[in-house]
């Protein structure tokens, strides 16, 4: 897989957590502790882009 399509592959799940974020946000029986933790792996995804950018260069 090239760095490239390894990096649309991160952004589509970024993007789908990014939506999973939203509902759970809008829903009132989801916890606090559900919503951290879809933000953490959003952020683990972001920071994989992030470097898989800066070995493009």
């Amino acid at each position: 897989m090239t760095i490239q399509a390894h990096l649309e592959q991160l952004a589509k799940k970024h993007g789908a957590l990014e939506e999973k974020l939203h509902t759970a946000r809008t829903s009132p029986s989801t916890d606090e502790r559900e919503i951290l933790e879809i933000k953490r792996m959003k952020l683990k995804l972001k920071d994989e882009m992030e470097r898989l950018k800066g070995t493009r260069h």
